[in-house]
């Protein structure tokens, strides 16, 4: 899939699931059940046990409909062996330089974390397209909206402390879309894999109502 298909994917699910989990089986669960409620967009941490061979899984049973992306992505040794698995796109906790420079050789979106206004800059100019903001829990919507001052161009992304009772808060602060763990994954640590469904359709029906709000 060509590297604007995949952004543009991503910013129109509006949200990305962050996978995390104890095993390939249960990765593939909660990625299916999010993907079942109408969340396009995967990220599978590199936590998770197997990792690459989840998201060969993924990507063999969705192909082009889920957005399959290996997180927590630290080295460009790394990002290689999760696009060769057949990551659509790689997300760090942080910005470097030599994962941006081999995303960009292969194509590939990059989404680091950033969070200060010389990071995101860096970032940037570096071809980062979206950045997430990571931790989104250290300032909130308000800080998208003062980055957004000199930095209106900046397709930003929070991850961290995003759940139901703020996400249109953020998407209403000018992000572009958002990035989901815990507070949209809790039910699968008791095997409730509907629950997950669940809270997925509610988040997707959250954004969706946000960005129809916009400007009012």
């Amino acid at each position: 899939m060509k590297k604007m298909q995949v952004l543009q994917g991503l910013i129109d699910s509006g949200v990305i699931a962050v996978i995390r989990a104890e095993s390939e089986e249960q990765a593939v669960k909660i990625s299916t059940a999010c993907f079942d409620g109408g969340i396009k967009g995967i990220e599978l941490t590199f936590t998770v046990p197997g990792a690459a061979d989840v998201i060969k899984t993924l990507s063999g049973n969705f192909g082009g409909e889920m957005l399959v992306g290996a997180g927590t992505v630290l080295d460009s040794e790394t990002a290689r062996a999760a696009i060769l698995s057949g990551a659509a796109y790689i997300v760090s906790p942080g910005f470097d330089a030599e994962t941006a420079r081999l995303c960009n050789r292969y194509q590939t979106p990059y989404l680091p974390g950033c969070l200060t206004i010389t990071e995101i800059v860096r970032a940037m100019e570096s071809g980062v397209d979206i950045v997430k903001l990571f931790p989104g829990t250290a300032f909130g919507p308000d800080y998208v909206k003062a980055i957004r001052g000199p930095l209106p161009h900046a397709n930003i992304m929070p991850t961290g402390g995003v759940n139901l009772g703020n996400i249109d808060q953020w998407i209403k602060a000018g992000c572009v879309a958002v990035g989901a763990g815990s507070d949209l994954t809790a039910p699968a640590k008791t095997g409730d894999y509907d629950g997950v469904t669940k809270l997925a359709k509610q988040f997707v029906a959250k954004v969706k109502d946000a960005r129809g709000g916009i400007g009012e």
